[in-house]
């Protein structure tokens, strides 16, 4: 069967591509940005990649007539203010290019939307589910709570909140009900929904077997890491206070906090487990999804991180816009060194930043990172979602990787810091040397104010991480 699967670069679809491959399926792969798109090599004969802007009504009529079913798990969440209004309006238009085509059934993910008040989140969410309903197409909208993985948003935050703080003065949303659901549990759903006529034209909420409060899941991962941690929950403390303090602990965006504070007020607990007796699935619990969870990151297998989506800087671009690094009207900072060998060096530009730092001034790095936070920026708590491979598109601290190739021996990344300008960094293999460059592009005398200000800084820095890349 030809499948249609939106999304492809988000964390979902990442996960859900190989599974439909394996399975027999030829996938078109509709993305925004293919240069963010890296499919493994071993099913590249099995996908078609197709550039579509879900905003743009032009470029959905290059979707293909004779797709039997399609996948939508496009959200636009902390993507702007007016994502409610964005995210309807690709719905309708995505709805509207599918009924030109012969498909059979669409699949949307959405959220559990059964209370009566709902956050601007979950309405959205509810909203495109009855967008996506108007089309001729048979729809299963399949509803899910937090969902617990490996690079999962939900995972991510919940593990800065308890492996950093022994002692939380948490926000009253903290006694919420949620039902979570283990990534490996969604994917298998979203699986084994398509093309059976018993979902058709229905929605069902679906979720792991722990109903818990989201105190008691960070004292159920605090338990699981065999680490202490006392929690006092003071109702005194309000939505835009905790989204600040979801903020500054976790990794997550500022934009992102606001949503998520606003969510975690409404319960999400499913009605039922129909679709797991119609489908035969028995969803694991908790704990058994953060075990999962840990094993995949021990042995450096997270397929997918919400660290490297958009949401997590509100880097909106695409790659293409910015891999020309400018020079006319731009501050550079050129070095280079020869170096020993070649693989080492390699190895050693590939490992940069997360776990293993910047190899010099690292001190200087996590203080420019503390700044960031505290003027609204991403700092450097994303890390990065491989320790061994990089990839166009990946977070990478408080960088966004926008060219990667080892065998050319070049890596290039972009600033997604709070800055009066804007910014690159690259390290490129040539003539037996390593060429390490700076460039800075100023927005007026702030700009070139602060290019002066930390200019003494870089000859330590930059000088030092140079040496360490090549000896």
């Amino acid at each position: 069967m030809k499948i249609l699967l939106t999304g492809a670069t988000g964390y979902i679809g990442k996960r859900l591509l190989p599974v439909l491959v394996e399975q027999g399926h030829r996938v078109i792969c509709c993305v925004r940005d293919p240069n963010r798109f890296n499919p493994p090599d071993s099913i590249r004969s099995s996908i078609e990649i197709l550039k579509i802007d879900l905003l743009d009504r032009a470029s959905l009529a290059d979707i293909p007539r004779d797709i039997d079913g399609a996948y939508y798990l496009v959200h636009s969440m902390s993507s702007s203010n007016d994502y409610m209004e964005i995210e309807r309006e690709a719905a309708a238009n995505f709805r509207e290019a599918i009924d030109q085509t012969e498909v059979k059934q669409v699949i949307y993910l959405s959220g559990i939307v059964n209370e009566s008040v709902l956050s601007e989140h979950l309405t959205s969410r509810k909203n495109v589910e009855e967008e996506l309903a108007k089309g001729q197409f048979k729809l299963t909208t399949l509803r899910a709570g937090i969902i617990i993985g490996s690079g999962s948003a939900s995972f991510e935050i919940i593990r800065d909140l308890v492996e950093k703080l022994p002692i939380m003065v948490a926000p009253k949303w903290l006694a919420t009900k949620c039902q979570s659901i283990g990534i490996s549990d969604v994917i298998e759903f979203l699986v084994r929904t398509l093309f059976n006529p018993a979902t058709y034209n229905r929605n069902f909420d679906i979720g792991g077997s722990d109903v818990l409060s989201y105190k008691e899941m960070l004292l159920e991962f605090a338990k699981m890491r065999n680490l202490k941690r006392r929690i006092f929950i003071i109702p005194i403390m309000t939505p835009k206070l905790s989204s600040y303090w979801l903020y500054f602990v976790t990794s997550t965006s500022y934009r992102l906090a606001m949503n998520l504070v606003d969510s975690m007020k409404v319960e999400v607990v499913c009605r039922d487990n129909e679709l797991s007796q119609i489908l035969g699935i028995t969803p694991i619990g908790f704990q058994e999804s953060l075990s999962k969870a840990f094993k995949k990151i021990e042995n450096n297998e997270i397929v997918s991180s919400w660290k490297d989506a958009n949401v997590s800087s509100g880097f909106n671009a695409m790659i293409s816009d910015f891999i020309q690094v400018p020079t006319f009207g731009c501050f550079i900072d050129e070095r280079s060194m020869e170096y020993d060998d070649r693989s080492t060096c390699l190895n050693r530009i590939w490992s940069i930043g997360g776990k293993t730092g910047w190899y010099h001034g690292n001190w200087l790095w996590q203080l420019r990172g503390y700044l960031d936070k505290l003027a609204g920026g991403v700092g450097l708590r994303r890390g990065r979602t491989n320790v061994n491979t990089i990839h166009a598109g990946d977070a990478l601290d408080f960088w966004r990787v926008l060219y990667a190739n080892q065998e050319e021996g070049r890596l290039l990344l972009y600033a997604e810091m709070k800055l009066p300008g804007e910014a690159w960094l690259e390290f490129k293999m040539k003539d037996e040397s390593l060429i390490q460059t700076a460039t800075f592009r100023p927005k007026g005398i702030l700009g070139r104010l602060y290019w002066y200000a930390v200019l003494p800084f870089h000859g330590f820095i930059f000088s030092g991480m140079l040496k360490k890349l090549t000896r």
